[in-house]
């Protein structure tokens, strides 16, 4: 049978994305300071957007599309005018230098915040905008006071250009680098060693044994048992081995265990203090209190953000007889700002739906703490509130709540859950309440001989909680929590 090719019309239904669609969703999983940038980003593209003045009184005015009048506005300003002429070529008798020098600020403070400057001047003006150099910033400075030749300064550049914010040569070896400059792997060393004696000192090692060696060398040289811990018992010292270093070594226990003491006052990450990053402070994008009748309230927090409104002055100039072409632009831009703003406000209706729905099944949490999470998974917050779980998703992503037991993303109050092992014991738990109990467990045992995963597993078998010794694991490291072998103490 031959095949051809023909045309045919026929009809059938799909689901589009439209833009409009597309900006809603976007907005919905944007965290507080995205979505800042975003309205931001729409009111410079978007003219018929405007931020609300505070003025009740402005905002009727503008509202109603008048000009805001400023009563005798030609008198002000031939005032001003005046003023400015009179003060025209007279001479500028602020001392700046004294005034930079002696910099005050004129905002009352509290005692606490200038106590150590009583009876003293408050910090220069410069001093108050001075910021913390870079690592890469202050090891080339240091460079710069090394009696380093050309060549040696290029090697310098190449080490310090690869080093991480923890202070690592990460990416390249010592030898890679003399192949790519043409040099000698000896003076590659030499200079790697030299920026290893730069402050922070052991900045620049390849590992950590060089690292904590570089740093033993120079705060403690005399102290033979440290360097050779860290030189061939590293491995061991980490797992807090003390019987076996000091066979190795000859040596009593006690004298590695000072040893230990004294390594433990090293810093395996002498880079980070110098990091460029600084830290960033979460603003709650809605706020949950208790209210004098007992109920728990929701408010979004809208601090901060522009508050917007179609321009009054751009639904006038459709009216006035525009030009088609310039008509259809204005209602084009009219149109999505009025989308704009239905998706801002639908954005903050479904953040506040999922909250009081939070609220409802996690009751206990919100009267006494993380140990009384309940296990709570997408779908449970979609069937309360009509959503679909891919939405609940986006809202939670980002999205932090200031409650009364602190301040907590929405993502936390989904947990898995853990059965009981007496189905008529309880409740299930909650995945994180869990950890909060193994916390608390390891926070109670003895120093010197801290508990095995296996041991927590069965203490909290003693309790009805059905846990194996690898999920007891599993939760530890996601605490952060070390081992019972590097959690000893001698």
């Amino acid at each position: 049978m031959g095949q051809k090719m023909q045309l045919q019309i026929g009809m059938k239904q799909q689901l589009r994305m439209t833009q409009q669609l597309q900006q809603a969703i976007k907005l919905l999983q944007l965290s507080r300071q995205e979505l800042i940038v975003s309205i931001q980003e729409e009111m410079i593209e978007n003219p018929a957007l405007e931020e609300m003045p505070d003025s009740t009184s402005e905002y009727s005015r503008l509202e109603s599309g008048e000009p805001p009048v400023c009563p005798d506005e030609g008198a002000e300003l031939g005032a001003s005018l005046r003023n400015l002429d009179e003060n025209i070529g007279k001479t500028d008798e602020i001392d700046w230098d004294s005034y930079l020098n002696d910099y005050q600020t004129h905002t009352p403070m509290p005692e606490s915040s200038y106590k150590g400057f009583v009876g003293e001047e408050l910090p220069s003006y410069e001093a108050t905008l001075s910021a913390p150099p870079t690592l890469v910033e202050y090891l080339m400075r240091q460079v710069k006071l090394t009696r380093f030749d050309e060549m040696q300064e290029r090697i310098a550049c190449e080490i310090i250009g690869n080093i991480n914010d923890d202070g690592y040569l990460v990416g390249i070896t010592p030898q890679e680098i003399a192949d790519r400059l043409g040099v000698d792997l000896d003076s590659v060393i030499y200079v790697q060693e030299t920026i290893e004696e730069f402050d922070p000192t052991g900045v620049g090692a390849c590992d950590l044994r060089e690292c904590l060696l570089a740093q033993a060398e120079i705060r403690y040289p005399d102290n033979a048992i440290v360097h050779d811990i860290l030189d061939r018992h590293l491995s061991l010292l980490e797992r807090k081995n003390y019987k076996q270093i000091a066979r190795e070594l000859r040596t009593t226990v006690e004298r590695v265990s000072a040893a230990a003491r004294v390594i433990a006052t090293l810093d395996p990450r002498p880079g980070v203090k110098y990091n460029a990053e600084r830290p960033l402070y979460i603003t709650p994008d809605v706020y949950v209190d208790r209210g004098s009748d007992g109920e728990y309230h929701v408010m979004i927090n809208d601090d901060g953000l522009p508050k917007l409104r179609v321009s009054a002055y751009y639904s006038e100039l459709v009216r006035g007889g525009q030009s088609p072409e310039a008509a259809a632009y204005i209602r084009e831009k009219m149109s999505n700002a009025r989308w704009f703003l239905r998706s801002l406000q639908q954005r903050e209706r479904t953040i506040y739906r999922v909250t009081e729905a939070i609220i409802q099944r996690q009751h206990e949490f919100f009267e006494k703490g993380v140990n009384y999470l309940k296990p709570m998974i997408l779908r449970d917050i979609a069937e309360d509130t009509g959503l679909s779980e891919s939405t609940i998703s986006r809202v939670t992503t980002k999205k932090y709540m200031h409650t009364p037991q602190g301040i907590y993303e929405l993502k936390f109050f989904f947990t898995s859950k853990i059965s009981r092992m007496d189905a008529f014991g309880g409740d299930d738990l909650a995945s994180t309440a869990v950890q909060e109990r193994i916390r608390a467990i390891i926070a109670k045992e003895d120093p010197r001989h801290p508990l095995s995963d296996q041991r927590i597993s069965e203490i909290l078998k003693d309790e009805d909680i059905d846990i194996a010794r690898r999920t007891v694991a599993k939760y530890r490291e996601v605490m952060g929590v070390l081992s019972s072998s590097q959690r000893k103490q001698v």
